[in-house]
């Protein structure tokens, strides 16, 4: 087991605000015994605006575990919106970060016909292998860009000519196995400047599953998980190499499907928990879903973490049988059907009342709880409000006008269980240049959604 973290790093939006600045990476002290805890100790802006900053990955992490040269000292930051790929040198200085290289989005469009890029992870050759959402029209275009990991150049794509998916977003690989399975969120037009349903009825978003022969680099197999698993985003295959097994988050229906090899030595997937809609009215659909944003499994393979971005919830899950997750934790953090909001619910399969706001420190936390991470010795979740700044400003506006927060939660690693710790507080809306977007969070070390074992 790693140290603890001391640090954190965390892309921060302004697209999307009335703030007129760039986009910026945080590296915020999480240390108890540090004078600067809970504080902004560092901003990097970017040197464009709107780029929407979202994930982040490395450019060397446990799959290069046997090549000492690989350091992991630079951290790939793709924009989903303008399609730059930034690379950042946490290495010289890890509480000061430094720009390293801009990939320009003419690369992506021209040597790949690819955009959008979303999520990064690094390879045992020592190449970057990032997702990509669209073409550079902003259709759906689910391909693989690959970076070389010294230069940082582009190379090409991953997948072989002809065999993009229609839409992509997520993907994790399991080389043991020989496979990659990738997402689906939607086409960049469709979702870029807000969420329509009607774009999910004329097929603007996606339901399956993509399983790819890490070898040869063909897609050989679609899963359709159908209505209940539609915008499957989030995606994780259990930690443990030998295992040929995980689970998918979709967040339209709030569905969690596992995905499995089968003793035919194909894939397949099935539907382990469903999050009921609420019946409302003063929203802006007669149905609420959950709206499951971010996934994540503990380090041990035992506990399954999930946000549910409407309703306002993180539930924890012991996963001990795969089959049959079973619900050990939750706590509200926000969420759109709190007591004094203008939503009411008419019926709740779950809760007997509306949640009370959640007051941290004096300030109301806007949004609901979305991105996730977990410590390494899984005792502690972080977790921030904002899911992506067109969607914060449809569905919280306050969230734009306010800032994000970030939060800790303290877990009960026996039993299970989860209680926020009321001493720790980051609050986004108090930045030098106003509100921000604060998003995905990553430590120096690697974390449990960066790496993956051979």
């Amino acid at each position: 087991m790693g140290p603890r973290e001391e640090i954190v790093y965390l892309p921060c939006i302004y697209r999307n605000t009335d703030i007129q600045k760039p986009d910026y990476l945080a590296t915020v002290d999480i240390n108890p015994q540090s004078p600067n805890f809970c504080k902004v100790i560092h901003r990097l802006p970017m040197p464009n605006l709107k780029d929407e900053l979202h994930h982040s990955g490395w450019n060397a992490c446990s799959s290069c575990y046997d090549d000492p040269s690989k350091r992991r000292n630079r951290l790939i930051l793709p924009s989903l919106i303008s399609s730059r790929i930034y690379v950042v040198d946490v290495g010289t200085d890890p509480r000061a970060p430094r720009l390293h290289k801009i990939v320009e989005p003419i690369d992506l469009f021209w040597k790949c016909g690819l955009a959008n890029p979303h999520t990064s992870h690094c390879l045992g050759s020592g190449q970057i292998m990032i997702s990509t959402m669209g073409d550079p029209s902003g259709n759906g275009k689910g391909g693989f860009v690959l970076l070389d990991g010294k230069t940082f150049e582009v190379i090409g794509n991953w997948e072989k000519p002809g065999e993009a998916a229609p839409f992509g977003y997520d993907f994790w690989y399991q080389p043991r196995h020989n496979v990659m399975i990738s997402t689906e969120w939607g086409a960049p037009k469709a979702l870029g400047n807000g969420f329509n349903p009607a774009d999910v009825k004329t097929g603007h978003y996606g339901q399956r599953l993509h399983v790819w022969d890490w070898t040869t680099h063909k897609r050989i197999q679609t899963l359709d998980l159908g209505e209940e698993g539609a915008i499957p985003l989030e995606i994780r295959f259990l930690h443990n190499p030998a295992a040929a097994e995980g689970f998918v988050g979709c967040a339209l229906q709030s569905t969690i499907f596992r995905f499995y090899k089968t003793p035919k030595r194909d894939w397949a997937a099935e539907k382990v928990i469903q999050i009921p809609s609420k019946k409302v009215e003063g929203w802006a659909l007669p149905e609420m879903p959950g709206l499951i944003t971010d996934i994540l499994i503990s380090l041990d393979d035992r506990f399954l973490y999930f946000s549910n971005w409407l309703h306002g919830d993180i539930r924890q899950y012991d996963i001990t049988d795969r089959r049959n997750p079973r619900m050990v934790g939750q706590i509200f953090l926000g969420g759109s059907i709190l007591k004094d909001g203008p939503v009411k619910v008419l019926e709740d399969k779950e809760l007997n009342s509306q949640p009370t706001p959640r007051i941290l420190k004096g300030k109301r936390v806007q949004g609901g709880p979305q991105m996730l991470q977990l410590s390494l010795d899984g005792r502690r979740l972080y977790v921030t409000t904002s899911l992506y700044s067109a969607w914060d400003k449809q569905f919280y506006p306050d969230l734009v006008k306010e800032g994000s927060v970030m939060m800790q939660i303290d877990v009960d690693t026996d039993k299970g269980g989860l209680k926020l710790n009321k001493n720790f507080l980051v609050d986004f809306g108090a930045e030098p240049d106003g509100p921000a977007l604060a998003h995905e969070l990553r430590y120096p070390g690697g974390d449990c959604t960066s790496d993956i074992w051979l």
